[in-house]
């Protein structure tokens, strides 16, 4: 393929943020991570290769079930010549994060349960919060948002 030929099938960031329905703060964001790469233009301008819209949509498809972008970037980094994902890549990866994800939905689902216990005190500290403190030791005594000295007065 001659370079003018290339050249045409290249995308502006204006054009790949409106393809991707990424932001172009985004999308900036995205290559000062090492997640997608660009080229410069003689202008300082950015072009991106048309596959950078497949990279962005596996960022984006792993960011909504909650994959964070390090771990997002730890994948892509393993890809063979760091070309892009492909069906058989996505597959695997998220057969990968599949364990990850369950422990969160469990996490999750205990939070949701326990929520409004918590909802009704306010200051997060009931007998037995199993949220901001699971293994409470002062809750069997007292309650209450902080902890505070017994002072003793003098007998006078």
């Amino acid at each position: 393929m001659s370079q003018s030929s290339e050249k045409s099938h290249e995308l502006t960031v204006g054009q790949l943020a409106a393809r991707s329905g990424a932001a172009v703060s985004a999308l900036h964001f995205y290559e000062s991570k090492g997640l997608i790469s660009s080229r410069r233009t003689s202008g300082n301008q950015r072009r991106y290769t048309r596959d950078t819209l497949r990279r962005v949509a596996f960022v984006r498809a792993a960011q909504r079930v909650g994959i964070p972008l390090a771990t997002i970037g730890e994948a892509l980094a393993q890809l063979p010549e760091a070309r892009t994902p492909d069906r058989a890549d996505w597959a695997r990866l998220s057969l990968a994060w599949r364990g990850e994800l369950d422990t969160r939905i469990n996490q999750l689902g205990r939070l949701r349960d326990h929520l409004t216990d918590c909802i009704g005190c306010g200051c997060l500290s009931l007998d037995t919060c199993v949220l901001s403190n699971p293994e409470d030791d002062f809750g069997s005594r007292m309650a209450g948002s902080r902890l505070m000295p017994v002072r003793y007065q003098d007998d006078d």
